[in-house]
Parts: C-alpha cells; structure tokens; sequence
C-alpha cells in the first residue's frame, strides 16, 4: 500500500508539508521574517525567487521569451498565460455554465455571476463591482482621472479601451466592415449603429 511522505508540522497554525525548507518559507508567514532584500530599492521578501523576480523590474532583464513571436517576459507565469494566445488554450472552466478561461483571475471574476457576489465598491457612491479593475475605471468617474492619452493630438481618456478607438481617426484603421454593404468602420458601436439601416 502505498504511504505518504513524512508531514512536518507548523508549530503556529499545524499546518503540513513535505519538506523543511517549505516549512521554513511558510513560518515567515507568521514571523513576518523577510531576508531577501533589493540593493536597489530595500524591498524585502520571504523568499529568494520572488527577489530575483523583483530585481528584473529594476534590470529590465526578461528572459523567458516566447518561440511563437519572440515576445519577451520577467516572469515565466506571464510566458505560460501568453502562449494561450497562439494555442487557443483555456484550462479554467466554470463548473456552473461551462465557459472556459485562460486565466484563473478571469474565471473568479466569471464565477461572481451566478453567485451574485459583488466585493468591491465605491467609496464615494456605494456602488458594487464583481471586478477590482473595474471598481478602479468606475472611481475615475469620481476623481476625474484620466490616465490615457493620445501622443498624436494629447486628448486623454479614462479608459485604455477608448484611447485604442480613439487612435483609429489618425491612424485610419477602420477594423469593422458591414456584411450588407462593405462600409468599414473605426468602431464597432459605429458599425452596430449603421447596421440598423439595413434593419428598417
């Protein structure tokens, strides 16, 4: 019958590993011991690896690089969640509808759905977001921040989302065509507004 390895146990909250060098990592936790420190910057960490993931913020170093396009990371966990990209992979499912992810993050933010769950909300108003980064983008309603601007005309926007649409009028782009009459659009809400034509 096959037996489990020796289980070393915390002395603070009992909890088990493998190894000694697990449990010296995990004990900081509750001694808040951090001995990897930057030169650069004093930052310090409980362990050697996430300082040395650290210091390539201050290096530039990025050396995990992807065979598909050659693009280049600090960290070999954004390497793994790029790739997803070339290979379509999406190993986060919801166990509720089935839909697939391909990041964990996005499949927690998906899951809030259908537990109606809403953790984050505004300070000035109250309102409820499933997703921080959304409660983030609501709160620039409030302060007026708007982090993205254009380098051609230097118009800002709040949002990512609408500096890439907004870039399109100097660039040209026009990424969304109408099946009935090939008229291209910068936007696809442009498009979506010219398509009720052909609806009436």
């Amino acid at each position: 019958m096959h037996t489990l390895k020796s289980q070393l146990p915390c002395s603070e909250c009992g909890k088990c590993f493998r190894t000694k060098r697990n449990l010296l990592v995990h004990e900081r936790i509750h001694t808040g011991e951090r001995p990897f420190s930057c030169s650069e910057c004093e930052k310090c960490f409980k362990q050697k690896g996430d300082l040395i993931n650290h210091v390539r913020r201050h290096t530039g170093e990025r050396p995990f690089s992807c065979s598909e396009c050659e693009k280049c990371f600090s960290l070999k966990g954004n390497l793994i969640k790029h790739r997803r990209i070339h290979t379509g992979e999406r190993p986060f499912s919801c166990s509720e509808c089935g839909k697939y992810f391909k990041e964990k993050r996005n499949l927690l933010v998906h899951e809030r759905i259908h537990t109606g769950e809403c953790p984050f909300s505004c300070l000035e108003c109250g309102k409820f977001f499933r997703d921080k980064r959304n409660l983030l983008i609501h709160e620039r309603i409030h302060t007026g921040d708007r982090p993205f601007f254009c380098s051609e005309c230097e118009k800002c926007f709040s949002q990512k989302v609408h500096l890439l649409a907004h870039q399109k009028i100097h660039t040209g782009e026009r990424p969304f065509s109408c099946s009935e009459c090939n008229s291209q659009f910068s936007e696809k809400r442009s498009l979506l507004r010219h398509q009720n034509i052909h609806e009436d």
